[in-house]
């Protein structure tokens, strides 16, 4: 792509639309942002779930389990699939899965039969430590030379734009 010589956000700032610059080979630091973002968090999991496949795991499996461990009591797994954001039959599938093996426990809710509460069982908890001896290494390539300070302000930004996205991007001036 040629150099970027357009403003941060043309669209923003004319109403318009980046397309023409992008159809002519050009491009803007929000268009290479958000390109970028999709294809690290896809390298990211594609690596991830290469190497979890040689203990039997999954990234998927292991951002489950992460959640229903951190989970505040009590625990519904309908708000661990908002959690997630995945949808409910998405999240029922995983929790079968880890249900079945032994790695979930699912617990009806006393006052609710269509509520499940999850929780993790010591299997479960074994497998996330392995799961985190593979992915703790590859996290520190990924980030080595990366400050702390550095790595705070890109999670700030990254929780932004995850608040946004979560609103639906409603219309209006951005914060």
């Amino acid at each position: 792509m040629s150099e970027d010589t357009t403003p941060p956000n043309p669209s923003a700032d004319t109403g318009g639309s980046t397309f023409p610059v992008y159809r002519e080979g050009g491009t803007t630091p929000a268009i290479r942002l958000s390109i970028n973002l999709v294809l690290v968090a896809r390298r990211w999991r594609a690596l991830l779930d290469e190497r979890l496949r040689t203990i039997g795991q999954s990234s998927a499996r292991m951002e489950a389990m992460s959640a229903i461990m951190n989970a505040p009591d009590p625990n519904a797994q309908i708000d661990i699939a908002k959690r997630l954001r995945i949808e409910g039959p998405t999240m029922t599938r995983m929790v079968d899965t880890l249900s079945r093996d032994g790695l979930v426990a699912r617990e009806q809710a006393p006052h609710d039969r269509r509520t499940n509460y999850l929780s993790i069982t010591d299997e479960g908890l074994a497998a996330l430590e392995q799961i985190f001896a593979v992915a703790d290494p590859m996290r520190d390539r990924m980030f080595a030379g990366f400050s702390e300070a550095e790595i705070a302000t890109l999670n700030e930004q990254l929780q932004l734009m995850l608040a946004r996205l979560d609103e639906g991007l409603p219309a209006g001036e951005p914060e």
